[in-house]
């Protein structure tokens, strides 16, 4: 790329390279007509008449041999030794004998000089992606939340007071305790990869029944706003999505169904960032005085993600729109 004062664009190289060597123009003339200098005119034209029109771009100041460059063995065993025990320069350089500074050159140029851009436990790079086009990956998962009693839950109101509103709460079966049980929301949830765009429902379960039903609705949602083919689903191995129903019901819907990596909850990243966002926005916000209450909120929280909402991995801008041309997208 051109730097901010070059006299010559490519476009502009490629036009003064033209005259002098398909026109026949004397490189004097042409370097007084974009007002370079006589070696500038000749460089690009000389460039033209050896390359053509794809020599006009800038090329690569790195040198073609660099004699003192840290031998690959070295880089090698400070990666390693970087991943393996998450060392510092200080203490990479006394294992390796090379100076703390070249340390750390090695590990920028690696793109491991911070240890967040490593996996915790395993120790390699942390691999960000992002699929190009709305559609391409769904990821899908299940949050699992305590139900909240009639009168708020412990969170907001303390341990005494929770459990007395968990005893009061009417209409639950007992346990072997003669305390009610609450139960569970299970909120399964379905993001389109690329724009970050969400939909989810609360069920009571986590089967593949219910979870099949929550992947046909949620492509009839999407086709609604615009997503019209779903290529893939990525899920965990739960076994709802391990089942064949679920292979079924993908395979009926077009859709190719992916696992993450077993015990490996990052390669699901997406997702499971979007449920901390859920319970902060949503589920632990404020004060519920019922569960039903807190479903209820549901809905309009999802709209506020959706449509107005600013995502800081795409740019500070809400997820709806990554949905071009939709009616009515920012109401």
């Amino acid at each position: 790329m051109s730097h901010a004062n070059a006299a010559l664009t490519p476009r502009a190289r490629l036009r003064l390279a033209r005259l002098v060597v398909d026109d026949g123009w004397p490189v004097a003339r042409a370097a007084e007509l974009f007002q370079v200098s006589w070696p500038t005119a000749n460089r690009w034209a000389g460039r033209y008449r050896e390359l053509g029109p794809a020599a006009m771009t800038d090329r690569s100041s790195r040198p073609q041999h660099q004699p003192n460059r840290t031998p690959v063995r070295i880089v090698r065993r400070i990666v390693s030794l970087r991943r393996r025990h998450r060392l510092g320069p200080v203490q990479l350089a006394d294992r390796t004998g090379v100076p703390a500074s070249t340390v750390h050159a090695v590990l920028t140029r690696c793109r491991l000089n911070r240890l967040s851009h490593l996996d915790r436990h395993t120790g390699e790079p942390i691999r960000r992606y992002e699929h190009p086009y709305p559609g391409a990956m769904l990821h899908v998962d299940v949050k699992k939340l305590g139900n909240i009693p009639d009168g708020g839950g412990w969170r907001y109101l303390g341990r005494a007071q929770g459990k007395k509103n968990r005893a009061a709460t009417a209409g639950k079966p007992r346990n072997n305790h003669r305390n009610p049980r609450i139960g569970t929301a299970f909120i399964h949830t379905v993001l389109d990869d690329h724009s970050r765009v969400a939909y989810a429902e609360i069920h009571d379960d986590e089967t593949a029944a219910t979870a099949t039903a929550v992947l046909r609705n949620a492509v009839t949602w999407f086709t609604d706003r615009g997503i019209t083919s779903i290529e893939r689903v990525l899920s965990d191995n739960g076994s709802a999505y391990r089942s064949h129903l679920w292979r079924d019901t993908c395979h009926d819907l077009g859709i190719t169904p992916k696992k993450t990596r077993p015990y490996r909850p990052q390669t699901n990243g997406k997702i499971e960032r979007f449920h901390r966002t859920l319970a902060d926005g949503w589920a632990f916000k404020q004060l519920y005085p019922t569960e039903q209450a807190r479903r209820d909120a549901l809905p309009a929280w999802l709209h506020h993600y959706n449509h107005h909402r600013p995502h800081t991995a795409i740019g500070q801008l809400p997820p709806i729109t990554r949905l071009t041309n939709l009616p009515g997208q920012y109401n």
